[in-house]
């Protein structure tokens, strides 16, 4: 995984981009009918109930708008809230709450839609030994807030991108002439570029995972589209020469089966490509 700094610096970028995209040369509106010295304070309002995901990255966004907005806040990330909870205050130059107020809201009804669908799997997941991961089918430019909205519901974080965990998939697997030649061009590809990088290898049925088996290094092998029988016999016969993890077409009324086939990890896109917003609002107090 990419280091605590990396995720700062992309956070960083994410604001920096999302206030450039929103505000542009100026917030006209607000810069036209309210005084540049006014005060003002608001309050960011639950509409419907779920996890609240995106308060710490909210105060960012104020931070980065303005440094003397002030905020107070009445519930962390990673709590159940229910509709016509307040999560915060924010005080300060009306004009910068207005500015900062689409990112905010954008941010936060995404991230915490991300966090209640993560949490609704965990729960799903409970007294099983499976975790639950997300993927990298999250959103062009917004994938740093999306993967922590993950962990704030109580998931796990899968590689952040290409560059920090190698996964050889069928593509990669049939374009290097084989699942073997794959993994030695890697492991010989790693060493000779000095790279620390853990290696995954996806496998598309029971033959192909007693070939990886057959190669030393993987830290992980991908039951991709398994069905629960073949998922089973799968894991008996990786046992703990590596970890497991199933994924494809994985949903609310599958992956408890999937769990209890003994699998390490459970892979969803779904937790970050199809979840509907949040309703909050920011309203004036």
């Amino acid at each position: 995984m990419i280091s605590e700094k990396q995720f700062e610096k992309e956070l960083q970028l994410i604001i920096e981009n999302a206030i450039r995209e929103d505000v542009g040369t100026g917030d006209y509106s607000s810069l036209a009918c309210i005084p540049i010295d006014a005060a003002g304070k608001a309050k960011l309002l639950v509409k419907e109930d779920g996890i609240i995901a995106g308060v710490a990255f909210a105060k960012k966004v104020f931070a980065y708008v303005d440094a003397d907005l002030q905020v107070e806040t009445f519930i962390e990330d990673g709590n159940f809230v229910k509709k016509g909870d307040v999560v915060f205050h924010v005080s300060g130059s009306s004009q910068s709450i207005l500015k900062a107020e689409r990112v905010v809201l954008n941010s936060m009804q995404r991230m915490s839609a991300i966090a209640t669908k993560t949490n609704q799997y965990v729960q799903l997941l409970k007294g099983t030994q499976a975790k639950i991961l997300d993927t990298r089918k999250t959103t062009p430019g917004f994938r740093a807030c999306e993967k922590w909205a993950v962990k704030i519901g109580g998931g796990e974080n899968h590689r952040f991108a290409l560059y920090d965990m190698v996964m050889l998939k069928d593509n990669h697997n049939d374009f290097a002439g084989g699942i073997t030649l794959a993994i030695a061009k890697t492991k010989a590809y790693l060493e000779a570029n000095k790279l620390d990088l853990k290696i995954i290898v996806e496998a598309r049925n029971l033959a192909e995972i007693e070939e990886i088996l057959e190669s030393e290094g993987v830290f992980r092998i991908l039951i991709d589209n398994f069905n629960f029988e073949d998922t089973k016999k799968a894991v008996a016969l990786i046992g703990d020469k590596c970890l497991t993890e199933s994924s494809g077409n994985i949903n609310e009324s599958t992956i408890r089966a999937y769990a209890e086939c003994g699998v390490n990890y459970i892979s969803s896109g779904a937790l970050t490509h199809s979840v509907y917003n949040m309703d909050l609002s920011l309203k004036a107090i």
